[in-house]
């Protein structure tokens, strides 16, 4: 029967890190990366995002029309639009999911849903800080005005986020990465039944 849903991706895990903007998800991620460094089963993914602005967030550009092309195509398994913005994790990701792997990826709390319906191991991770730290970190960028900072502040989208782990971003970044890098090597392969 055509139309049918795809199973979900496995058997590998995706570990999903969302968290508010400013929250400082890609500065833990890239400390916990060089923790995890000896784990060739972590994958650590890089969202394309359709911003040509590479500074302070690490992703692959992609120009909107080959986005919206790759989209079409099914290439992604996982995407959505969030600040004017498209974002994905590209099929490398789905590779590595089918391998077995564990893969840690910045993604959306928003994408939640989705994210559940598609993969079969999700771990989620919420990375935040207090308001004030968030407003202080997202001016510090400078790609947004005060007000634009201040919206972005006002958004959060209404989803359960049912967190496996819950960190709050203020102290050394050495504390968070290791909790999060603790957190992904706990994370085992599913044992093959037999």
């Amino acid at each position: 029967m055509s139309g049918a849903a795809p199973a979900p991706l496995g058997p590998g895990a995706l570990v999903l890190v969302v968290g508010p903007s400013g929250a400082g998800k890609d500065t833990l991620m890239a400390a916990a990366q060089a923790d995890l460094a000896d784990r060739a089963d972590i994958h650590m993914a890089r969202r394309r995002v359709t911003r040509t602005d590479t500074t302070g967030e690490d992703h692959t550009p992609i120009d909107p029309a080959v986005f919206e092309a790759d989209l079409a195509a099914g290439l992604y398994p996982l995407s959505w639009r969030a600040h004017g913005l498209a974002y994905a994790l590209g099929p490398e990701v789905a590779d590595a999911i089918r391998a077995g792997r564990t893969v840690m990826a910045n993604g959306s709390r928003a994408t939640l849903p989705e994210a559940r319906r598609r993969f079969a191991r999700l771990h989620v991770v919420l990375v935040t800080a207090p308001p004030a730290v968030l407003a202080a970190r997202l001016s510090a960028r400078g790609r947004e005005s005060a007000d634009d900072v201040a919206a972005r502040l006002a958004r959060a989208p209404e989803v359960d986020l049912q967190a496996d782990l819950i960190i709050q971003n203020v102290g050394a970044v050495a504390d968070g990465a290791r909790r999060l890098a603790d957190f992904v090597r706990a994370i085992r392969a599913p044992v093959a039944a037999g």
